[in-house]
């Protein structure tokens, strides 16, 4: 929730406008009251997409379908204009958080909380199906999780069942991951209910183990797995008692006949509860192993008695209060987000200029406490208590004191961006995190120091210490202080899978510099927000493909597939096998994990190879395949995949590495030849003492990124993070690493020529080649 700019209406059909709920590229939307004190969440349209009359056709449509629904567990439209310049509507407020934010900030749900989801969703389909309508984008965004139970919302897809979307014949309707394989088949056509029942299965699932059952990644293929490929299931047999998943596996059946009604689906969960409660009612408790609850919640804080407990299998189950139906840290969430609503931030007044005595430049944004220090989300301290309960609409609100972060002074009149760097500076990759430090603090202080800058930048340090929990608490912390823009970071597989979907949430751009996201459950098409400036792995074989096609050339290649790397080896060799160099032949020899090499190494070379391949991960058993090789006296292109490219492999192979080639997503600065990267290396050297690290230059290359972003946005200080997020996918920087541009579909990904680079071993140590395209010759 943030301050209404100044140039925001202060009414709006009748609604008070009170605060900024979310901003992007179709729009805005608000915080709102209605005459009688009603909260209400507003969507306003932006003009030149309302000019556009398929665009306000759709928007119309929306409208009608949501108002002509007024079930418990649907938000429907409360108030609209379709015809206006900026047409708008209304819905009631919920101040909870969508399915995806819970689930990827929190871990999957307990067992009663998914069967009481189930009951309700089902419950909201089968009476969307009966009015004659198919949702077509029932996903986790799309769910919202009250205290009192979820809300279905976003009819604006919707259609009658059987009839044609008004879109582009070729554009699919729907998520991947959570669409239908009919959705997939059709591209937009006509689909029934047994769509929407498919997509609460996909839900379901996910709820329950936190996974999604057809993967992440590329879109096409998620498509394919979802209309190909059994879903997959981990975890559902141990987090939903048998009848539950039974139902759940129905739901995904490839075929709609296959498949139960939305009305069956709501019977069978709720039959697993106690009798007479109705659709709305709760579910049982069923004996699974679930995060242990805190002492106290916020529920038993309120005073709407303790959560239910757990029983023996077939144990008959009372019913629990309907409020308790969420977790407790979920509970405190609502509450949290409900107590924010009571008192909203005040209108930001134009920029103070620096100088007036205010001690906070413009581009700090709008000032709420009385000292220059006080974050915009304003402590509400209730009897100087640290955390009070009030009622308000008969819903109990747990408010607490927030931290408040330290406040930054801006240079001259100009606005100030804060970008937060979130990284890991003290555990096990704090010297890839301290490489992000550098890069971005050099960025910042080259941006500054521009005589043609528009604006300032500041930048704040966040440490996570590579822990998973930890990352969450840093992203909130980076969440309360709004004057945070855009984050770099996180630095690590497992915080950036914890922390990236709060920022997402919360329409806070996050920039990921070194995480590859094929090893990870993140995904820039559902997380809309996700800028990755890092080669996708999937393209991790294109250096060494172009090497061997190109500079080395060789027709007949020997992959040597370490199987100590488990599905690493099996996918890189599978991929050479798949994508010969030089449209040759690639042959793969597998050597066992508890194998040495020289078998493996003799029968390649049988086959008189041009070039070989290490397909493993692990430097210590290269090593030994590079001294297998030197013992036979091979001499042609060995090559391998950076993860190899360790200290361990130089040390244990010994003059059998001397030669070896390797594909890398990251440059080396201090070995390149541009006039860019010879400018970093110099300013990282007077700055730090040291040549730049791993990921140093990437980093100062993505804060540049940002910086053109909101340059490309005007750069004033009422620049909202959320068209950051929207408009970074649009603009290309020629970085000291590599260019940065992105695809322009749904997909958002890293245009991948020339994001990989070649290093070789010489004279003991690895030199930089250069970009993979432009290496001509490695001898």
């Amino acid at each position: 929730m943030r301050a209404l700019r100044a140039d925001d209406p202060e009414t709006l059909g009748g609604h008070r406008l009170l605060a900024r709920l979310g901003a992007g590229g179709m729009g805005t939307v608000y915080l709102a009251r209605t005459p009688d004190g009603a909260l209400r969440a507003l969507k306003m349209i932006r003009a030149e997409y309302a000019a556009d009359p398929a665009f306000r056709a759709r928007f119309r449509r929306e409208v009608r379908l949501a108002s002509g629904l007024d079930g418990r567990w649907v938000v429907p439209v409360t108030a609209s204009d379709t015809e206006a310049r900026e047409p708008w509507l209304a819905t009631d407020f919920v101040p909870g958080p969508a399915l995806t934010e819970a689930v990827d900030g929190h871990g999957p749900l307990p067992a009663a909380t998914v069967l009481t989801l189930g009951v309700r969703l089902a419950a909201a389909l089968t009476e969307v199906h009966a009015a004659g309508l198919v949702h077509r984008d029932v996903k986790p965004g799309n769910i919202l999780l009250a205290r009192d139970g979820p809300r279905l919302i976003d009819f604006g897809i919707a259609q009658g069942a059987g009839t044609t979307a008004l879109t582009a014949p070729d554009a699919v309707i729907g998520t991947p991951g959570y669409l239908s394989p009919e959705q997939a088949r059709t591209s937009g056509g006509a689909v029934g209910p047994p769509s929407d029942v498919f997509s609460l299965g996909c839900v379901l699932a996910y709820a329950a183990t936190g996974r999604r059952p057809f993967g992440t990644g590329d879109p096409a293929a998620v498509l394919y797995r979802t209309v190909h490929e059994e879903p997959d299931l981990t975890g559902l047999d141990r987090a939903l008692p048998p009848p539950a998943c039974a139902v759940v596996r129905r739901c995904l059946a490839k075929e709609p006949e296959g498949r139960p009604t939305a009305g069956e689906v709501r019977d069978v969960l709720r039959g697993w509860g106690p009798p007479g409660r109705g659709a709305g009612g709760s579910v049982p408790a069923p004996t699974v192993t679930a995060r242990p609850e805190p002492a106290a919640s916020a529920a038993s804080a309120s005073g709407s008695g303790p959560a239910p407990t757990s029983a023996p299998p077939g144990a008959p189950r009372g019913p629990a209060p309907e409020g308790d139906w969420l977790p407790a840290d979920l509970l405190r969430l609502v509450a949290e987000r409900s107590a924010r609503a009571l008192v909203p931030p005040p209108r930001a007044e134009p920029p103070t200029r620096a100088g007036d005595g205010s001690g906070e430049g413009s581009g700090d944004g709008p000032r709420v406490g009385p000292s220059a220090g006080t974050s915009r989300r304003r402590v509400l301290a209730v009897g100087g208590s640290v955390a009070a309960v009030v009622a308000t609409a008969g819903a109990a609100v747990l408010l607490s004191r927030r931290g408040t972060p330290a406040g930054g002074g801006s240079s001259g009149d100009l606005p100030t961006h804060t970008l937060a760097l979130h990284a890991d500076l003290s555990g096990p990759g704090r010297g890839t995190g301290t490489a992000h430090e550098h890069g971005a603090r050099l960025a910042v202080a080259a941006h500054n120091a521009r005589p043609d800058a528009a604006f300032r930048l500041a930048l704040t340090t966040h440490d996570d210490a590579g822990d998973a929990a930890r990352a969450k608490r840093v992203a909130r912390q980076v969440l309360d202080d709004s004057r945070v823009r855009a984050v770099l970071g996180p630095t690590a597989t497992a915080t950036a899978e914890a922390a990236a979907p709060l920022y997402g949430a919360a329409e806070l751009p996050v920039v990921l510099v070194s995480v590859d996201t094929e090893a990870t459950t993140l995904s820039t098409s559902e997380l809309r927000t996700l800028c990755v400036t890092r080669a996708n792995g999937a393209h991790r074989h294109l250096a060494l493909l172009d090497y061997l096609s190109r500079v080395r050339r060789s027709e007949r290649t020997a992959v040597i597939e370490d199987r100590a790397s488990g599905a690493v080896a099996w996918d890189n060799a599978r991929q050479m096998e798949a994508t010969p160099p030089a449209e040759g032949t690639a042959t793969a020899y597998p050597v066992a994990a508890d194998e040495g090499f020289r078998s493996a190494v003799r029968a390649a070379l049988a086959d008189r190879p041009q070039g070989v391949v290490f397909a493993g991960a692990s430097p210590r058993r290269a090593a030994a395949c590079a001294r297998a090789l030197a013992a036979e006296g091979f001499t042609g292109p060995r090559a391998a995949y950076e993860p190899v490219m360790r200290p361990a492999f130089l040390t244990e192979a010994g003059d059998a590495a001397e030669g070896w080639v390797f594909g890398a997503p990251y440059t080396a600065p201090q070995s390149a030849t541009s006039k860019a990267a010879r400018a970093f290396t110099a300013a990282h050297r007077r700055r730090y003492g040291d040549d730049p690290g791993r990921w140093a230059a990437e980093a100062y290359d993505a804060v540049h990124l940002v910086a053109r972003t909101i340059a490309a946005l005007g750069g004033e200080s009422d620049v909202e993070p959320g068209r950051i997020a929207e408009r970074i996918f649009r603009v290309s920087h020629d970085g000291v690493a590599k260019r940065l541009s992105f695809s322009q579909d749904r997909t958002q990904v890293l245009a991948p020529l020339g994001t990989n680079f070649l290093y070789q071993v010489r004279d003991g140590a690895f030199r930089l080649l250069g970009r993979h395209d432009e290496v001509k010759d490695a001898d």
